[in-house]
């Protein structure tokens, strides 16, 4: 069977499905496909923090803007798609304490919001938090579940006509004059599409997308563990406040605490090492924050693969890649209908799929602006109708198993 689209979206994470949402709302044509269920790559498999931009103030300014201004739109439609904690950056006596000036003052000078606080009036707020903490500030950091995030952004696009198929992987793609003439899907969809326009919303897996049209995208993709311990105390997301490393986050959920992460290169998305000491780190540094997750029950461990876009970036360089986006017109390689989104972090996906998503709709000639950021997400009050929507799109992921699938 063949069918035709005005965009083809290949993809099915929280970029992707913003994408498809977006165009959906501006009255585009849109397909989407994933190879597995909705938020089956990257999305959700992270550790569910809602950046307030604090982690980047100092090294990555314009990603630490981009984080709190879509913040503050997400609190504003995604309802229990978000859990409202805050969030502190603890200094220990390890810890520079020109770095935690450093990091409080770029806060200061983007426009997120701190509150300084004595070791004391940490304890306050978490009363389990380490004894050798020294001080601490608060910043507006909250807990996001992808699951649903996903779920209701692909129901809206669906509810405005777009076509949304997960469990439905790419097979091959044709190029036939600098033009993406077909892309055949597999799966429980079996057909070919002939699309005006390419995606290529692939997450970690984009380098592989883009090989089936000839294109060349370089991803430079690490891997990082979580780990979810039975502990429900904590409240507050915790940041260890020192350049960023292994066990230096902790993300309160309703009776878990998840601890993470790692970065260690991953050459291979979907093959790659899943080792005992990533764990083991993430508890011994994490519990320096927190000491009674030490000795707390593990209840599941996961990986992630971050999809992260570094041409001739060194391995042992990918802790320090930027965590920004890019949108690559591949026009400029010779694939005129082809477009490709790369890196970024969930909080800014919908940022990510609005830029994407004008660069469409200027091809088409479409005019109508885009209204992801005023428009909140369906269901977004009611947790049960989320997570009839994640059933809906076998939209299960990791990250928040043990909230969404306890409804």
């Amino acid at each position: 069977m063949t069918r035709s689209t005005t965009v083809l979206v290949i993809g099915g994470g929280a970029t992707g499905v913003g994408i498809a949402r977006d165009l959906a709302l501006r009255g585009v044509d849109v397909t989407l496909a994933e190879r597995g269920g909705l938020a089956s790559g990257t999305s959700g498999r992270s550790h569910g923090l809602l950046h307030s931009g604090a982690r980047y103030a100092e090294a990555d300014p314009t990603g630490a803007e981009e984080c709190i201004e879509e913040n503050r739109i997400l609190r504003s439609i995604a309802g229990a798609c978000i859990r409202d904690t805050g969030g502190l950056f603890v200094q220990l006596p390890a810890d520079d304490p020109d770095y935690f000036e450093r990091k409080r003052a770029a806060c200061e000078e983007l426009g997120i919001d701190t509150e300084l606080l004595d070791a004391t009036e940490a304890r306050d707020l978490v009363p389990d938090l380490s004894e050798a903490v020294e001080r601490a500030f608060r910043v507006p950091d909250a807990v996001i579940y992808p699951s649903r995030l996903v779920a209701a952004n692909a129901a809206d696009a669906a509810d405005q006509g777009a076509s949304i198929h997960p469990n439905a992987p790419l097979e091959s793609v044709t190029v036939e004059d600098g033009r993406v003439t077909s892309a055949h899907l597999g799966g429980t969809v079996s057909e070919t599409i002939e699309p005006d326009y390419l995606v290529n919303a692939a997450g970690a897996w984009a380098g592989e997308v883009a090989a089936m049209a000839g294109l060349d995208v370089e991803m430079a993709p690490s891997r990082g563990v979580m780990v979810a311990v039975d502990y429900d105390r904590v409240g507050s997301v915790l940041n260890r406040c020192r350049d960023p490393d292994d066990g230096d986050i902790v993300v309160p959920h309703e009776r878990q605490a998840v601890l993470g992460t790692t970065s260690v290169p991953a050459s291979d998305p979907d093959d790659y090492e899943r080792a005992d000491w990533e764990v083991e780190t993430c508890i011994e540094e994490c519990a320096t924050m927190l000491p009674p997750v030490a000795d707390a029950e593990i209840e599941r461990t996961w990986w992630g693969v971050r999809p992260l876009y570094a041409p001739d970036e060194a391995e042992s360089e990918r802790r320090g890649i930027s965590r920004g986006f890019l949108r690559l017109d591949h026009a400029e390689d010779g694939v005129e209908n082809a477009v490709s989104v790369v890196g970024g972090k969930l909080t800014t996906y919908r940022q990510m799929a609005e830029a994407t998503t004008d660069l469409l709709c200027d091809r088409l000639g479409v005019t109508t602006d885009c209204t992801t950021a005023e428009e909140p997400l369906p269901g977004a009050d009611d947790p049960g109708t989320l997570d009839e929507f994640v059933a809906r799109f076998d939209g299960q992921g990791p990250t928040d198993s043990d909230v969404v699938a306890s409804r």
